[in-house]
């Protein structure tokens, strides 16, 4: 009985001489008061006259505490209520009475108690006074018998609690501490420090501390070698596995089938699934107890995460052969593997002779199966899997549901796709924001905002959403604020924003993306610079649009303006935003702000790319400045980079029209041949720098040739460029039938013009024009009896040509 326990206390009570007669009285009387109580816990501690008891107490001294648990031995679980009461009435407890509670613990073996009150010391440790250390001297005085072990058993204990909340460095300090006072915790507790270190990636150190428990004279276990085969194989050090399995050996240790598999698992982990295909092959010949299904299954993901998917089903057959029961686990591997490679046919093959097999599926290979179809663009066929697996009565999570709903959004079957949401309820599932989000773009898709009643279904889902606890993320809103402006509801979109109860930054940014893409440039730019003077900077793509619908309305300045915003909120613009602008004021003829913009970008210590180098020469190109266009050329190369085709291809251009300039002057012979050397100086650069010419460069030199009556040139490069593999466009067959046309040669223009509609080419208007009036002047020639050899002008080409540009599309 509680009482009698107590009341054997009395005496050493009165030992006590210092404390006062009302300290000792008191003590009596909630002595006298736990005495006479009932067994039941609660009415030990809960009684009015008790707390007043306790309470008086709390004015002795910690000893009659430790007495009173030192009483309580037999009884933990009276102990462990009286140090709770204690400490819940305001008792500010010392290392000695949580030394006497621990020792209570450790003795009845309760560990989870034990781990809790060392939870809270470790916790608590800056605050109660003492460090945990000084456990272990209040403890080991009066050590004898059978408590000898009662430090072992705190030590193990100890270790546990500091893994728990993974305080390693703690427990390492444990380890040593414990082996200066003659003994160290349990491989057990050694084991589960090691296993949890290598689980919270920290290999090194787990590696560590088994080295040093080997100094201290820890006898392993082949658990012990198990997790060290593990920590080698994590770091890929496979040798020191093979010494690991060295030692066990020496040590009489024989290695479980864990260890085994363990080490193939680390071969496949490391890209060495063929050996470790052939290890576990060699084990199972010679007898060597495995984990049979594991080791496969590990085969077969790392042949799959290998992406050699003909081997993974290879392993997955002769598993069955030798009749391993597999799981899910390798037949998800290898679907996931097929889905992944986008060979999804062979993905429902394996996923059909998985069910054939007796092997139920899951959502997450489900999963699998259903974004493959959908990323292959076959959204009608998985959504009627999606149908197939729900009457075969197959759970499908949350995820499934939202890769079908997204499917059906795409085909434009928004109203099909929330019923999905009642579905998923009806089955117990509740609908997460992803769900929510993928509806409301749904909505969004292609304008939907646009049409009648789908703009208020979004806002009801966004509403609804909000009803069932969602925190509705910025992106659910900013998708209904961009999708009305892009169905035209710009106005719906600004009182939507302005309805927003806790609206913030991000909101304002999705108004200005929809402004731009309403191509309401001006309310974007002055929204961005409202935003900017407030501090906050939309995103860096949307920046990038903003300045693009800028320059494309001629708002030059303000683009440059937008750049300096950019830069003074300490957010480098990209340089495709430095070429977009350079190139707008290029185009307006305005090359002194394109120069200073350019060595903007110097500046900033940024060094401009390819494509700003070459806007800069063909902008300065075009206003005929070619010196400048040859300093850049030239420092470009200098600064190590090197000129593509489209470089090359503007200089040359440029040279050869300033080339047909200088041949229509006065003093032409003079200059051709030096005209005529500049641009060829390029074309061998080219081709010392095996640069290969596209069709631009091509159709650009067959112009110059045509231009030049050289009309055999223009034939010769023609034929080369054809030669080379590339493929005349429009351009190309324009000019060559112009050349042809102006010599006279309306047969080969028809010829040519009937080979470009052969290969699919459908020639522009201005084409079709050209060989009209070609035709036209022939017929003119004809009549005048200017000529007598001209070709038959009713042949089937004459018909072609007749027909486009009547705009039917008569075969030939």
């Amino acid at each position: 009985m509680l009482g009698q326990s107590l009341w054997k206390t009395r005496p050493a009570l009165w030992s006590f001489s210092k404390f006062s007669p009302i300290a000792r009285k008191e003590m009596h009387y909630a002595l006298d008061q736990l005495a006479s109580s009932s067994s039941d816990e609660q009415e030990i501690i809960g009684t009015p006259n008790m707390n007043h008891s306790v309470n008086r107490v709390f004015e002795l001294h910690r000893v009659e505490v430790v007495e009173t648990l030192n009483t309580l031995r037999e009884q933990p679980d009276k102990a462990l209520s009286f140090f709770n009461r204690l400490k819940e009435d305001g008792f500010s407890h010392d290392v000695c009475t949580y030394a006497s509670i621990i020792r209570i613990l450790c003795q009845c073996c309760w560990e989870r108690k034990l781990d809790s009150v060392l939870l809270e010391i470790i916790g608590r440790e800056k605050h109660l006074g003492f460090k945990v250390m000084d456990l272990f001297e209040i403890l080991e005085e009066g050590l004898e018998g059978e408590d000898s072990n009662l430090l072992v058993r705190l030590s193990n204990a100890l270790v546990k609690a500091y893994v728990s909340v993974e305080m390693f460095d703690e427990v390492i300090d444990i380890l040593f501490q414990t082996q200066r006072r003659g003994f160290i915790p349990h491989i057990f507790s050694c084991n589960f420090l090691m296993n949890r270190l290598i689980c919270c990636g920290k290999v090194d150190m787990a590696i560590a501390v088994y080295q040093q428990l080997k100094r201290l004279g820890l006898k392993a276990n082949d658990y012990t070698y198990g997790i060290m085969i593990k920590a080698f194989c994590r770091k890929g050090n496979f040798e020191k596995v093979v010494g690991i399995f060295q030692e066990m050996d020496e040590a009489r240790v024989r290695p479980n089938a864990v260890a085994y598999t363990t080490y193939i698992e680390g071969l496949c982990m490391h890209g060495r699934t063929e050996f470790g295909y052939e290890v576990l092959k060699a084990w199972r010949e010679s007898k060597i107890p495995l984990d049979d299904a594991f080791a496969y299954y590990v085969v077969i993901k790392g042949f799959c995460d290998e992406m050699k998917l003909e081997e993974a089903a290879d392993v997955l057959f002769e598993a069955e052969l030798h009749g391993i029961v597999l799981d899910t686990f390798p037949y998800g591997a290898l679907i996931r593997g097929y889905c992944k490679c986008g060979n999804i046919d062979r993905a429902l093959e394996v996923h059909d002779e998985m069910m054939s097999n007796g092997i139920k599926t899951n959502c997450v290979i489900l999963s699998y199966i259903l974004q493959s179809l959908c990323q292959m663009g076959r959204d009608f066929e998985a959504v009627n899997q999606f149908k197939k697996f729900t009457n075969f009565g197959i759970f499908l999570d949350e995820v499934c549901y939202n890769v079908v709903a997204d499917a059906l959004c795409k085909a434009g079957k928004v109203e099909e796709a929330v019923e999905l949401l009642d579905e998923m309820k009806g089955k117990q599932i509740s609908p997460d924001i992803i769900n929510y989000t993928t509806l409301i773009n749904g909505y969004c898709l292609q304008g939907g905002l646009a049409r009648n009643g789908h703009a208020r279904k979004a806002i009801g889902l966004l509403n609804h959403a909000e009803k069932q606890g969602l925190q509705c993320e910025i992106v659910m809103r900013n998708m209904i604020i961009k999708g009305l402006c892009i169905g035209g509801k710009v106005r719906e979109a600004e009182d939507f924003l302005d309805s927003l109860p806790d609206k913030c930054f991000e909101n304002d940014a999705a108004l200005v993306d929809g402004y731009i893409e309403s191509r309401l440039t001006k309310k974007a730019f002055k929204l961005f610079l409202k935003l900017a003077n407030q501090g906050f900077l939309v995103r860096k793509a949307s920046c990038s649009k903003l300045l693009s619908s800028l320059c494309k309305d001629g708002e030059n300045y303000k683009a440059l303006m937008l750049l300096k915003v950019m830069s003074d909120l300490n957010v480098e613009p990209t340089k495709l935003m430095y070429s977009q602008l350079i190139g707008a004021f290029f185009k307006a003829g305005n090359c002194i702000n394109a120069q200073l913009l350019f060595d903007q970008i110097f500046a900033r210590q940024q060094t401009p790319d390819l494509v700003i180098y070459t806007i800069m020469i063909s902008g300065y190109c075009k206003m005929n400045l070619l010196q400048e266009a040859l300093l850049l050329f030239n420092n470009m190369n200098e600064r190590g980079i090197k000129p593509d085709v489209i470089t090359y291809t503007v200089l040359i251009n440029s040279h050869l029209k300033l080339n047909l300039v200088s041949l229509s002057s006065p003093d032409a012979p003079q200059n051709k041949d030096k005209k005529i050397m500049d641009a060829s100086t390029f074309w061998r650069e080219m081709k010392d720098k095996e640069i290969e010419p596209d069709v631009v460069c091509y159709t650009v030199l067959i112009d110059y040739y045509c231009r030049t009556n050289n009309l055999w040139d223009a034939i010769r490069i023609f034929d080369q460029m054809i030669e080379s593999g590339l493929e005349p466009d429009n351009a190309t067959y324009m000019t060559l039938i112009s050349g042809y046309c102006k010599r006279g040669y309306l047969a080969r223009a028809l010829n040519l013009f009937e080979e470009m509609y052969r290969r699919g080419i459908q020639p522009d208007m201005r084409t079709i024009s050209t060989v009209d009036h070609c035709i036209l002047n022939a017929k003119r020639v004809v009549r005048t009896g200017g000529c007598q050899n001209l070709p038959d002008l009713h042949y089937p080409e004459l018909l072609l040509v007749f027909s486009l540009k009547e705009g039917q599309c008569l075969k030939m």
